[in-house]
């Protein structure tokens, strides 16, 4: 089966209400904030492609033997994968997934994404994923 997680923007059925939406969005973009969805996510099997709307790239991700997927999280530039053995994140810097390797019996207790940033709370660490240069940073708990 064939999912695909995106945020829809859908204007208002009038021509007013579509000005305004076009209006709103002009001034979003104007302000330099993201107005739209950048990265998306299709899972088949025990495949994820990501796809960077803006580098017109596509990424797989192939789940190991055993790996099962725990979480998934998104903003409108970053999308993070929580398996039982891994971290795996892909945002708008076109370099593609960045894995992080789970240590045994490490928990998550929190996951967070917003625009282009994630954040994974474990019981032994905390992780912070940039979609805007590809990267994790970590810090002990």
């Amino acid at each position: 089966m064939n999912r695909i997680w995106r945020i829809p923007i859908r204007p208002a059925g009038s021509l007013p209400g579509l000005l305004l939406c076009l209006c709103m969005l002009a001034g979003t973009a104007a302000a330099g904030v993201e107005s739209g969805r950048s990265v998306y996510l299709v899972a088949e099997g025990d495949r994820l492609t990501a796809v960077n709307a803006e580098t017109g790239q596509f990424f797989d991700l192939v789940l190991r033997a055993g790996e099962k997927i725990q979480r998934r999280l998104g903003g409108a530039g970053v999308i993070v994968v929580v398996t039982s053995q891994r971290f795996a994140a892909i945002g708008t810097w076109p370099g593609g997934w960045a894995s992080v390797r789970r240590r045994a019996g490490e928990r998550v207790v929190h996951t967070e994404a917003s625009v282009d940033t994630a954040l994974v709370v474990t019981t032994d660490r905390m992780l912070s994923f940039s979609g805007r240069n590809g990267s994790w940073s970590a810090a002990g708990r």
